[in-house]
């Protein structure tokens, strides 16, 4: 192993340990360890909304079920120790392909190192919610990793395909890697055009059969899964959801937002970089950055796959660009190798691993209190609350706390909604925004759905919460650490 790599590495270890003591997100990581707990326990997988009874008989494809059922054996078997395990070895994955690829095609530990803190500052609203998304970016950048490997090993005809059979069990972003592929081929299409200026030769070339082949393999290769062809429809249905379409994360991105000025700083980079860059530059780069570029700033949710193509392509052309500027020809000599920083790297991780909770609980069998491991917006006190309490009846929650109570609330727990916004029918959907936004007729809304029991926040529900202090029809029955829960005087 070489100094650089080495160093690479313990970069990808430092990520491992800041993400793993990173709080777990409030909000739908828990709905989802609920549906893998269902899924555990009855051995099958639910036909139809199994938590929400506003949505019941609402037909349900589990797009994520294998990551469900991994993450809750992760917390089944080691407690809340393995869900931040688990989370912190998806993003350090993703670090360490990245910083890998960034140094093998610039031959550069710090370039290797850019692409790294390129990934991580464009990515960084997605990358710090646990779901099931980060196993399909994992997936993407493992894509990313193989296509533009400098390399051409036979081995790659089983592992995309066998990379999109897990990605399409894992999560329903699996479109997102076969629209990469099929840009990839049409980049390689687009070059082969330029050059020579001749049809026939874009199909006697043998990446480009490659490539095609491999998109055809891939997009066969998802159809291994429970749902058969329906999850092609099932995912295109979800993406096009109404309800989702007004959740923050699936707006616009604005340049008003952190993440669209780091995202606009990043582009402007990038075309600096194509300006000055004496490397040639590949249409498939074009192509997916103006692609996937322009779904970012349709959606939030879309800027998580665009950040790994700017972070390789960032750190191949940074490294022409400063070899040039510095006058040193582009092909650099092999770093020297040695057996010592091999040791040393072996020897960080094992220190590491015995360090962390994670590693406690599997050597020593202690867990973690999870009061220590959430995020303090986690209705911990609300949850416990309505355990010595058993509500009556359907309960109105805020959506980003859904999730959480029918994890960790009074087994049989009726939430109004949770952050699986696509499975609320569209009228109970606009029930709930009028409800928690106040507009008119909100209180005949609570009498028409029989609400006796109220879950809000403080830190975004003051006035709703001001309200019902004031109401002689209701009561405060909890409010601690930012969480109130109301009881309706006269039940319905």
């Amino acid at each position: 192993m070489s100094r650089s790599s080495a160093g690479l590495i313990c970069v990808t270890g430092m990520t491992f340990l800041f993400f793993y003591f990173r709080p777990i997100w409030h909000t739908d990581v828990w709905g989802h360890l609920a549906y893998g707990r269902l899924i555990w326990e009855s051995q099958s997988l639910p036909m139809t909304e199994p938590f929400l009874p506003l949505s019941k008989g609402v037909r349900f494809v589990d797009t994520a079920w294998l990551s469900q059922v991994i993450g809750f054996g992760a917390i089944r078997t080691w407690g809340v120790s393995g869900l931040q395990g688990l989370y912190a070895l998806c993003i350090s994955m993703c670090v360490g392909l990245l910083a890998w690829r960034g140094y093998q095609k610039s031959t550069n530990a710090w370039f290797g190192l850019l692409s790294v803190v390129t990934f991580l500052s464009v990515g960084w609203t997605p990358l710090i919610v646990i779901r099931p998304q980060l196993a399909g970016v994992v997936c993407f950048v493992a894509l990313l990793s193989i296509l533009t490997s400098p390399h051409r090993r036979p081995i790659e005809w089983l592992v995309v395909p066998g990379l999109f059979v897990a990605w399409a069990n894992f999560h329903g972003s699996f479109v997102i890697g076969l629209a990469f592929l099929g840009c990839f081929t049409i980049g390689r299409a687009a070059d082969v055009m330029r050059r020579t200026r001749s049809l026939s030769s874009i199909v006697r070339d043998t990446q480009f059969r490659r490539n095609g082949l491999l998109l055809a393999f891939a997009a066969a290769a998802v159809l291994l899964n429970p749902y058969g062809c329906e999850l092609y429809t099932e995912t295109i249905r979800i993406a096009s959801n109404e309800n989702l379409q007004e959740l923050t994360e699936w707006s616009p991105l604005s340049v008003r937002e952190t993440q669209g000025k780091i995202f606009a700083v990043v582009s402007v980079g990038l075309a600096m970089l194509y300006r000055y860059s004496p490397r040639r530059v590949q249409a498939w780069e074009i192509i997916t950055l103006l692609s996937f570029g322009w779904a970012a700033l349709s959606s939030n949710r879309m800027l998580i796959w665009w950040a790994p193509i700017a972070a390789i392509i960032v750190a191949v052309h940074g490294y022409a660009v400063w070899r040039i500027a510095r006058h040193l020809p582009l092909v650099a000599t092999p770093k020297p190798s040695a057996g010592k920083w091999t040791v040393v790297v072996v020897g960080l991780i094992c220190i590491c691993f015995a360090a962390i909770p994670l590693g406690v609980t599997m050597l020593h069998g202690k867990g973690v209190d999870m009061k220590w491991a959430v995020t303090r917006e986690t209705p911990l006190a609300a949850a416990e609350y309505l355990k010595r309490n058993p509500p009556q009846g359907l309960v109105f929650n805020v959506f980003e706390w859904g999730d959480f109570l029918i994890w960790n609330g009074p087994p049989g727990m009726k939430v109004f909604v949770n952050s699986h916004a696509h499975l609320v029918p569209r009228d109970v959907w606009q029930s709930y925004l009028r409800i928690i936004e106040q507009r008119s007729g909100w209180e005949q809304e609570l009498q028409r759905y029989k609400i006796n029991t109220i879950v809000l926040d403080q830190m975004y529900r003051a006035p709703l919460i001001e309200f019902f202090k004031g109401s002689p029809h209701w009561k405060v029955g909890f409010e601690q650490d930012g969480q109130t829960v109301f009881i309706r005087q006269r039940p319905i």
